[in-house]
């Protein structure tokens, strides 16, 4: 169910985005060029409370191979440790076109990692979300190599992805 609604979600965005073509108010990287700097945790700008779907702002700065992992509320509960499973809120946004493609705060449905460090995820998230803690939430960019490198699920080939992950529950492993 999961899939269809990441799906029909990921649909949604590209409608969106060709209806906009021509649109765009984002400034032309053609005439300045690639940015050259490499990103920093501190250069995304996140906003909104915790439990709510966050607004991110994607900064004009080069994206790294690193997976980047900011806490932006540290949280009080219980911590997510590998095996653990992790109840967890998300938005993801791509880096190379600033849209959101799919956001469990949207659709009130928060996402069982269930096995962290094993689950059935990408790798950015199997080693992102370990240290996060219930009522925490946390920023992660995720670089190809973590992600879904030539693409898949909607998402295009060498995409650096941009998640805020909300930290719900903590289950221990059984």
């Amino acid at each position: 169910m999961r899939n269809v609604l990441l799906i029909a979600s990921l649909a949604l965005a590209a409608a969106t985005t060709l209806s906009g073509c021509g649109n765009s108010a984002e400034p032309s990287t053609a005439s300045s060029g690639a940015p050259t700097v490499p990103c920093k945790a501190d250069d995304f700008k996140v906003t909104g409370e915790f439990g709510k779907a966050p607004k991110v702002e994607i900064p004009a700065c080069k994206p790294t191979g690193e997976l980047i992992i900011k806490d932006l509320v540290a949280g009080t509960g219980a911590e997510v440790k590998t095996g653990t499973t992790a109840t967890v809120n998300y938005q993801l946004t791509t880096f190379s076109n600033k849209k959101v493609l799919d956001s469990s705060f949207e659709r009130g449905e928060p996402f069982d990692v269930e096995n962290v460090g094993q689950a059935p995820v990408i790798d950015g998230w199997n080693e992102g979300i370990v240290g996060l803690k219930e009522k925490g939430r946390r920023l992660l960019i995720v670089p190809p190599a973590k992600g879904y490198g030539k693409g898949g699920n909607g998402i295009q080939p060498n995409e650096t992805l941009v998640f805020v992950i909300d930290g719900v529950k903590v289950t221990p492993a059984a």
